[in-house]
């Protein structure tokens, strides 16, 4: 009899058992598959899929112990291995004698996720890429990363289990969207399972660390560099020490672009304080002041890069300003405090629920969190 694998295939020492332990699996794998793989031997009565860090492991349970012999003796004996979706997949007696289903901490919802990320360049996933693909589900309260034997893994903390399971229904064995990945990473898989923690400990922002409730939380020393500026994270970009006011540059000005416009823009992900715009470098730019860091971060990781205008025109580009309060004394074309609707300025280019339009040119698309939410949503799908 010829071995189908180096791998052992069999656990020869262990006593013969209702219940076949099934290594390699795609992780894919469904219940009424094992049925299937196990119905020639006899009648399944138990099974249990998806088990194991990587999710490929599993246990069929048959109704007599000469039908689980037969099976094991079968594959045994064959040059054919037991396949599922054409992965090979190996066998042998598990040490339990009947599959308990009982819940373990990964099948107990809970408002902390541990997600496991695949891929050849799953540790280049900066963290604040993950913060804009779970925060599309709601508020995250905190994400810590680490590498692992099972890979590079991230804890997900939100404020309920209710937040956590749509995200982990929605999310689970989906990949990164690739538009939020730099060019030369390439697929990325989310694996998502419940983790038993309740609330992540964070004691310093860092690349691999990050609270997003305390914003007054210090830096990690590790992530400040001999000159006192912030190193590169394991994206390749420096990292920078977060703000409440963004610095915009806008390029391809095919349009205008207003204070009513930046307005609308960045009022979608929370109340905008002030707004001054100037030129600088033959271009146009802009900070705009949010009332907390949160809010800041979550605006700049939804826009950065996005464009106001379809057809690509005034593409915004995003930094955070050292400004933690900006001074504006009047309101004016080019900057403005923080009650727009009270401003005695002429009215606003457009009403509320209006798209923004173009001085000459189509109409803009108003960049919204609902449109980042879809976004994200379709292209992991």
């Amino acid at each position: 009899m010829s071995s189908v694998s180096s791998q052992p295939q069999f656990r020869l020492t262990q006593p013969p058992s209702k219940v076949l332990h099934l290594r390699n699996l795609p992780w894919e794998c469904t219940e009424e598959e094992l049925v299937e793989l196990g119905k020639p031997f006899g009648k399944v009565v138990n099974t249990k899929c998806n088990v194991g860090p990587n999710r490929n492991q599993a246990f069929i349970e048959f109704s007599d112990l000469n039908q689980a012999i037969a099976m094991i003796s079968y594959y045994a004996s064959s040059s054919e291995p037991a396949q599922v979706r054409g992965k090979t997949v190996y066998l042998q007696y598990s040490n339990r004698q009947e599959i308990v289903n009982n819940k373990t901490t990964a099948d107990v919802g809970g408002n902390v996720l541990l997600v496991t990320i695949e891929g050849a360049d799953a540790r280049l996933v900066s963290i604040d890429v993950l913060h804009l693909v779970f925060s599309a589900f709601g508020f995250v309260h905190k994400i810590t990363t680490f590498e692992k034997t099972a890979g590079f893994q991230a804890l997900v903390q939100f404020s309920d289990a209710e937040t956590a399971s749509s995200a982990k229904n929605a999310l689970d064995g989906r990949n990164i969207p690739s538009y939020l990945l730099p060019e030369h990473l390439g697929p990325c898989t989310l694996r998502i399972t419940y983790s038993a923690h309740t609330d992540l400990s964070v004691k310093f922002q860092s690349h691999r660390s990050r609270d997003y409730t305390n914003a007054n939380l210090p830096v990690a020393p590790s992530a400040i560099d001999a000159n006192g500026m912030f190193s590169v994270g394991l994206d390749g970009k420096k990292l920078e020490p977060e703000s409440n006011v963004l610095l915009a540059s806008i390029e391809n000005m095919q349009y205008a672009v207003t204070l009513d416009v930046l307005h609308m823009v960045f009022s979608s992900f929370g109340p905008v304080q002030k707004i001054a715009m100037f030129d600088k470098n033959g271009g146009l730019q802009a900070l705009i002041q949010y009332p907390d860091v949160q809010t800041a971060v979550v605006a700049k990781e939804a826009l950065e890069g996005h464009c106001i205008y379809d057809g690509g025109f005034c593409k915004l580009h995003l930094s955070y300003s050292r400004h933690s309060d900006l001074s504006i004394k009047v309101n004016n074309d080019r900057s403005r405090t923080t009650q727009f609707q009270h401003c005695n300025d002429e009215p606003p280019a457009f009403n509320s629920g209006q798209q923004p339009v173009a001085t000459h040119g189509p109409p803009a698309q108003s960049i919204t969190p609902e449109l980042i939410l879809l976004q994200t949503t379709e292209l992991i799908r």
